[in-house]
This record gives structure tokens, sequence and C-alpha cells, in this order.
């Protein structure tokens, strides 16, 4: 009994070094087709960025626009306005929230 062990163990060994022999050489071809694409991807990929004007002078301008005084008095009346909601904007917006006022 012990010989018929000792064989099915030799087979079991052959056919996981069998397994790993193929595995690794699949794992080598794999690797070396991502280096590939990887390389044709850093060598044929624009950027998405569209380029800046003034980078050549050295500095991007992240100046924003002063808004008049006018539309900041009509904004803060909409701001105001906006915190109130009507009996009818409550049931239309199909919510089941109390709102107190």
């Amino acid at each position: 009994m012990s010989n018929d062990r000792v064989e099915q163990l030799e087979s079991t060994v052959a056919e996981l070094e069998s397994t790993v022999e193929g595995l690794t050489d699949e794992l080598i071809e794999a690797k070396e087709r991502i280096r590939v694409l990887e390389a044709e991807l850093d060598a044929e990929t624009p950027t998405r960025v569209p380029d800046r004007r003034g980078d050549e002078a050295g500095a991007a301008t992240n100046e924003t626009p002063e808004a008049e005084p006018g539309e900041v008095a009509e904004a803060a009346a909409d701001a105001e306005g906006d915190g109130e909601t009507t009996e009818e904007e409550a049931e239309d917006s199909g919510s089941d929230d109390i709102i107190v006022a």
C-alpha cells in the first residue's frame, strides 16, 4: 500500500509542477503585454487639459470678477426668499415633511 501512496504523491507533484510552469509562462507573457501597452499609452496619450493662455508668461490669472453692488443686493434678496416655501410648493415637492415658517 505504501508503494501506491508514493506513486500517487509523485504523480500529484508532477501535475503541480507542470501547472506552476504553465502559470509562470502565462504570467511572464502577461507582464510583457502590459509593458508594451503601457509604453503605447505613454507615447500616444495626449492630455485632455487645454493649454492655458498666459502660461508662456509664467503666471496664470485666477481672478474672479467683482460683482456690482446691485447684483449683490439682488442675490441677497433671492437668498432671503429661498428659505420660505409656500404650502403649494410643499405639496408639489411630493415630500411629506412638515414645514414650519
